[in-house]
């Protein structure tokens, strides 16, 4: 069910919640079963958010059948279409989709790309490995197109910046490409590597070689495959911020220790006080300090974190100061953390947060997945009632957070 509003009043956040799977590693996953005909059978996947409904549904529009049950899926192939007409929300994974096509058919038709508006987020990186490997692309009357002779073919790429979705779509694109593909400056983070692992089950033949190149030998063809996702680290660290903002007491189950570590330090540092279980993070109270950080590629903090760094700042006693050079546009969340007594100003692609000001309920709007996120957190601090207008978006990547937050406060 989609939520447009969410009321929100002042809580502590006290019991056990279980992480689930990462929303931006089985996406990734659903577009890497459009590379066989074979079946692939996906676990631990949030299957429930809105995103993940997008995509099934783009999926089985295309002549896929996806079986959901909980957070499997299975997904059989009947008759793929190189093409996925779309009418309805569209998310940024049409673009992986559209490298999936254009390598196994030698042409794509997908959507104009949707999702969260985080700035000047453009497309031309992708469009620049499609067109590296040999394909033509064009837009037309909505749509992004390719078209290329044969089969893509292998070549070297250099990544101007550390982009997640360009090298997730040279690795999808190339894997089944003809000769060999070197990815220079890719992004490589746990859903990027979890993304390779499962490729290779399939008989891709991809090396990670740290931060400095991908290497794909291009294969014929790939096979089916049963992969679990991986937890997903930004619940976890929402939850983790949430309990020592609220004064509460929350373990968290199925913590991924191993791709937050960076984050973790920085909110040890900052006055988080947490216990490592034997599978789980165990939060205790903790007094928030002022936060100084610039957000970066893996391990260090990325951009969908910032705004849940914003408001632990907001709630410690001090300046707190945040860069974000590669979404600075992100900052918009800001003006409606105002609107809850947040004082806040913004210079250039820094934004300073003067925390220890009490916040006060208002109605406010979720501009995106973790802004929302980031005024519900506030919600819990505030006093009075907290509304939030277009709350669907925290459903886009939070699977259950209804029940889960019902069954901590």
């Amino acid at each position: 069910m989609v939520t447009d509003i969410l009321k929100i009043s002042k809580s502590k956040l006290v019991g056990q919640v279980k992480v689930s799977g990462a929303k931006n590693n089985a996406l990734k996953l659903l577009t890497a079963s459009c590379l066989t005909s074979e079946d692939v059978e996906l676990f631990n996947c949030p299957s429930g958010l809105l995103d993940m409904q997008v995509h099934i549904g783009m999926l089985d529009q295309m002549g896929k059948e996806c079986v959901v049950d909980g957070s499997y899926i299975k997904i059989k192939e009947n008759f793929l279409k190189p093409e996925l007409k779309w009418d309805e929300r569209s998310i940024r994974n049409s673009l992986l989709i559209l490298g999936c096509l254009t390598a196994r058919f030698g042409e794509g038709i997908v959507p104009l790309p949707g999702g969260c508006k985080l700035g000047d987020r453009k497309f031309d990186l992708h469009v620049m490995v499609l067109e590296k490997l040999g394909a033509k692309v064009w837009e037309e009357e909505g749509y992004l197109c390719t078209k290329v002779d044969g089969r893509l073919k292998g070549t070297e790429i250099f990544l101007p910046i550390r982009s997640t979705g360009a090298t997730e779509n040279a690795i999808l694109s190339s894997s089944i490409a003809v000769g060999q593909t070197i990815i220079w400056n890719p992004h490589i983070r746990p859903e990027i590597v979890d993304l390779v692992a499962m490729l290779n089950k399939m008989g891709a033949r991809i090396q990670i070689f740290g931060q400095k190149c991908i290497v794909v030998d291009g294969v014929e063809g790939l096979h089916g495959v049963k992969h679990s996702a991986i937890p997903d680290n930004m619940e976890a660290i929402t939850w983790a911020i949430g309990a020592t903002i609220t004064g509460g007491d929350v373990e968290i189950l199925d913590f991924p220790f191993e791709h937050l570590e960076v984050p973790l330090i920085n909110l040890r540092e900052s006055g988080m006080k947490f216990f490592r279980g034997e599978n789980s993070l165990i939060v205790r109270g903790g007094t928030p300090f002022p936060v100084e950080i610039s957000t970066g590629p893996y391990p260090g903090i990325n951009s969908d974190m910032q705004p849940l760094f914003a408001i632990y700042g907001a709630m410690s006693k001090g300046e707190s100061r945040i860069i974000d050079l590669r979404f600075p546009g992100r900052y918009a969340y800001a003006e409606e953390l105002a609107k809850m007594g947040v004082h806040s100003s913004i210079e250039g692609d820094l934004l300073k947060i003067e925390g220890g000001n009490e916040l006060k309920g208002a109605t406010v709007k979720a501009l995106d997945l973790r802004a929302g996120m980031a005024l519900l957190l506030a919600g819990l601090v505030a006093e009075g009632e907290t509304i939030i207008e277009n709350a669907w978006q925290i459903e886009r990547g939070y699977e259950n957070f209804g029940t889960k937050l019902s069954s901590l406060i």
